[in-house]
């Protein structure tokens, strides 16, 4: 069995009444159990924000290594904004 650490933790009413709500409701079994399953999620969801993150520094080398290299002859604004936009639509709102 792994280290067992005590913490205190500080949050808003707001927060702990949703914690607290969340343990009377039967869906966990204590307090503890309901943070430990909200740092699981953070710590996937944050995996997967830096992972997207580096994928979006190695598309931006790439196209700095283009104009560079002079394969990038045209720049339409407009378009990549545009692109953008539907891009960022068509992500699922949990992201």
């Amino acid at each position: 069995m792994p280290e067992i650490e005590r913490l205190t933790v500080t949050m808003p009413a707001e927060m702990a009444a949703v914690v607290k709500q969340a343990v009377e409701s039967g869906d966990y079994a204590s307090t503890s159990e309901v943070v430990r399953a909200a740092l699981r999620d953070w710590k996937l969801k944050r995996t997967l924000q830096l992972d997207e993150l580096t994928a979006l520094k190695v598309d931006i080398d790439a196209g700095l290594a283009d104009v560079a290299a002079g394969r990038v002859t045209t720049f339409d604004a407009a378009r990549i904004v545009e692109r953008g936009r539907k891009l960022l639509a068509d992500r699922s709102p949990s992201a």
